[in-house]
């Protein structure tokens, strides 16, 4: 995947969280956190900013190349994880640990009692 590809598939899924979560309103990214920097959390917006001009930089400038590509993706995991609702990630985290705790009980259930059953 090229850096121009990586960087704008990443930011795109910011400038949805962004959209749909804190109802941003614009054209690109920079629009989008200055339409609802008052809603976004603080240390935030900083990151924002950084994701936003490397994108710009990485698609406008032809000579542009991205030297920083893991501090870049750890900025957008880092936004990602802070504008993406808590309570989703609460209930994704809930129904995982369910489905693993039935599946091992009924591992165990079938381990302990296996002898017992007759087909």
């Amino acid at each position: 995947m090229s850096d121009i590809e990586y960087v704008v598939v990443r930011t795109r899924k910011l400038e949805r969280l962004l959209r749909v979560q804190y109802h941003a309103d614009g054209k690109g990214l920079h629009q989008l956190i200055t339409s609802c920097e008052e809603r976004l959390p603080h240390d935030v917006i900083k990151k924002l900013r950084f994701i936003a001009t490397v994108r710009n930089k990485t698609v406008h400038e032809d000579d542009y190349q991205l030297d920083d590509k893991k501090g870049f993706k750890r900025a957008c995991d880092q936004c990602e994880k802070e504008l993406t609702p808590r309570a989703s990630r609460f209930i994704w985290g809930l129904a995982a640990t369910l489905v693993l705790a039935v599946t091992f009980l009924a591992i165990w259930f079938y381990s302990s009692h296996w002898q017992n059953i007759s087909f």
